[in-house]
Parts: structure tokens; C-alpha cells; sequence
């Protein structure tokens, strides 16, 4: 009798781990076959979700029954997520579910302007090009601007993180956050000082950065320079807003490597060898750094600048013209011997 007891006990068991391990398998055990993101739009159907997950799990069926057993066929919030390995069915449908999506890195570069800009961050969001476009343009209409375009100074180059759900609005708020608490009462004091519009500051922030090549070691020189220039009432003469001014012109689409003479007449408020006085706006995006530089430029008496061949990225100052011209031979005979045209 005993004995019997025992082997009932000891089936109960058998039959109630067997079952239990189906439970824990289905519901809890591991059924990522390789790690990956799963993207979810707003206007996704069950059907969409299952095939976008089908790239990612192993046991599909299963999948599929415990999101049904958990009405993901009803309820889901959209987004990007991270379907990664040691994760069940129910961590699945539950992230899914509450929305618990991952965020994605965005990297604002130099963009010459805030279209280019769109069109590489769009491809990281749920919304195109397009949407955002607008909505950039009726934001800068609030604020009294012409367009997106106009916005470009409120964007600084960093590396972010978004959703990949992120709004237009949604992303802009960010940014004019930043750029509200980056004026803050002491920059400001230094705005008013310096004499020059915040346009104005932009303006010659992007020629510092792009001159610089965004090193920070050269930058308030640079910008020492360049006010120099402007207060003599010479023209800045920056090979970078000319490049700019051809790129404009063409969509960003032609490479200038060397600026030519036949270039530095291209019709362009943006060109500072056919125009006196500072640019109506940024050549590109900048970095903190750069306005800084301007806000707090080096005291100097330098006119001139030039690569320097010896030391890639750096520069050679000088007040006197002579000395920048044997310069600029210098550089000029490197360029040709390197054959960069």
C-alpha cells in the first residue's frame, strides 16, 4: 500500500514538473533566436507585429499563442524594441504592451543646413522627412521665422537619444530646451558686450568650427581673427562660406576639396569674398565650444591665417601680409603635391 502511495506521489511529481516545464517554457523560457529590434507603428495590425517578431524568435507558434492569451492582438503601443536573447514570450508581449521600447542615438554633425539635417535623423524615426519638415516650418513660423532653415541655431552638435516614435515637436523640444538653458544670464552679458547679434555670433560660430575642423585648440584665435576682420571693415575672406554658398547651389551634393579662384565669386550672401560684414546665418550646424569661442575670442592683432602643411588640422597666424603670403605658397605647393585638387 505504502508503495503505491510512493509511486503515485512520485508520478504527481513527474507529471507536474513535465507540465510545469511546458509552463515555464512557453510562457518564461528563452525564445530569441538572434537579437535584433523589432519596429512597431502606430497603425500596425496583429499580423504586422507577428511577422516583424518572426526575424527574431524561435518558437513562432508559441509566440503567437501567449500574445493572443494576452490580447496583444488588441492592445500594444508602438516603438522600436529590443528583442534580446534570454527573453520569454510573456517578457516579450509585456514590453510590447507597456510601451517599454529602447532608445536610439542620433548624431547631429555639421549639417550645412537643417534640411540635410531631417534627412539623416528621419531615417532613425517612425515619421518621414516630410512630416518633419512641416512641423519644423510651422515652428519656426511661431517663433517669427521664415522657415526650418532659420532653426538651425537652436541644434548643436552632439550625440542625443530618441525613440524611435519621437514627434517632430517631441524632438525639437529638446533642443530648445538646450538652447534656453545654454543662454543663460552670463553668455548673455558676454552677447551684449561682444556688440554683436546672437545671429551674428552663429553666424561666425560656424566659421570658427569649420575653419578649427572643430578642435577647441585654435578656436578662440580663430574667432579673434575673424572680429579683427570684421571691425577693420575688411571682408572675412573664409574659404568655408564659399564652399558652403557652392553646396547650397547644388544640394550639398558637389565635393569641394580646394576652393579656386574661380570660385570665390559665386553669387551668395553667404560668400564672404564677394560680401563685407558677417553672413546672415550659420554655415552649418555648430558646437558649444565654437560660440563660446566667439563669446570669449582671443585678444590678438592677427589679420591672416593659413593651413599650416606641418601640423594637419592647425593653422599659421600672422598681422602681416608678406608673411602670409610666402604662407599661403607654402600651402598652395602642398596641395599641389598631394595632387588634391
Amino acid at each position: 500500500m505504502k508503495k503505491a502511495i510512493l509511486i503515485i506521489i512520485l508520478l504527481v511529481f513527474v507529471a507536474g514538473g513535465f507540465f510545469g516545464f511546458k509552463f515555464y517554457k512557453k510562457y518564461y523560457g528563452n525564445n530569441i533566436e538572434k537579437d535584433g529590434y523589432v519596429l512597431i507603428p502606430h497603425q500596425a495590425n496583429f499580423k504586422q507585429i507577428l511577422d516583424s517578431a518572426a526575424k527574431y524568435v524561435d518558437n513562432k507558434e508559441a509566440f503567437e499563442a501567449v500574445a493572443k492569451e494576452k490580447d496583444l492582438d488588441k492592445y500594444f503601443k508602438p516603438g522600436r524594441y529590443h528583442f534580446q536573447k534570454g527573453l520569454g514570450n510573456a517578457n516579450l508581449v509585456n514590453m510590447i504592451k507597456a510601451g517599454n521600447q529602447s532608445e536610439n542615438s542620433f548624431r547631429i554633425g555639421d549639417f550645412g543646413d537643417v534640411y540635410q539635417m531631417i534627412g539623416k535623423v528621419t531615417k532613425k524615426t517612425e515619421q518621414d522627412s516630410l512630416q518633419f519638415v512641416n512641423e519644423f516650418n510651422s515652428i519656426a513660423a511661431e517663433k517669427g521665422y521664415n522657415n526650418a532653415e532659420d532653426l538651425k541655431k537652436y541644434f548643436f552638435i552632439d550625440t542625443y537619444n530618441f525613440f524611435w516614435t519621437v514627434t517632430p515637436k517631441e524632438f525639437f523640444k529638446k533642443f530648445d530646451d538646450q538652447y534656453n538653458e545654454f543662454w543663460n544670464s552670463e553668455r548673455k552679458s558676454k552677447e551684449q558686450q561682444s556688440g554683436l547679434t546672437r545671429d551674428q555670433i552663429y553666424a561666425l560660430a560656424s566659421i570658427v568650427y569649420k575653419e578649427s575642423g572643430g578642435k577647441k585648440d585654435e578656436q578662440k584665435t580663430i574667432a579673434g581673427l575673424y572680429l579683427n576682420r570684421y571691425k577693420k571693415g575688411m571682408k572675412l575672406q573664409s574659404d568655408p562660406t564659399v564652399i558652403y554658398a557652392i553646396n547650397k547651389q547644388t544640394n550639398f551634393k558637389e565635393q569641394i576639396k580646394r576652393v579656386f579662384y574661380k570660385h570665390l565669386s559665386t553669387p551668395s550672401p553667404y560668400n564672404t569674398y564677394a560680401n563685407k560684414g558677417i553672413p546672415p546665418g550659420p554655415i552649418c550646424v555648430v558646437d558649444k565650444n565654437s560660440v563660446d569661442a566667439v563669446l570669449n575670442a582671443e585678444k590678438n592683432d592677427y589679420i591672416f591665417m593659413c593651413a599650416d602643411p606641418a601640423r594637419f588640422g592647425y593653422h599659421k597666424f600672422t598681422a602681416n601680409a608678406e608673411e602670409h603670403a610666402v604662407n599661403a605658397k607654402a600651402y598652395q605647393d602642398w596641395l599641389n603635391s598631394k595632387n588634391i585638387k
